[in-house]
């Protein structure tokens, strides 16, 4: 029987909380409970916000996807954050930049 080839793919948290609660709990192993667990509790979007969050980040401010990712799964709060992100402190990121994509995450940052 030929085997599936794996391809690797970036994901948001909210993305994984959603295809593991697709498969339901009764479904799930011990390592895919723990996953559901922090997928919960880390998510700080919907997932249609965060990949409209991603789409916009790669679109309007030339970010690579992966980038584009990791800052909507952790959401930062400061121009300092948001720079720790891309790419590691090899470029200088211009501030108006940086400003404009915290401005955007605050417009959907979920309220708690």
């Amino acid at each position: 029987m030929p085997r599936k080839a794996l391809r690797e793919q970036s994901l948001t948290v909210p993305r994984v909380k959603e295809m593991l609660e697709s498969l339901g709990e009764e479904k799930m192993d011990q390592f895919q409970r723990r996953v559901l667990d922090y997928a919960s509790k880390f998510s700080r979007t919907s997932t249609e916000e965060a990949e409209m969050l991603v789409k916009s980040l790669v679109e309007q401010f030339g970010l690579e996807e992966e980038e584009a990712i990791q800052i909507v799964n952790c959401m930062p709060e400061s121009v300092e954050e948001v720079r720790m992100f891309l790419a590691g402190g090899r470029k200088i990121v211009e501030t108006s930049k940086l400003l404009g994509i915290l401005k955007l995450l605050d417009e959907h940052r979920k309220k708690e």
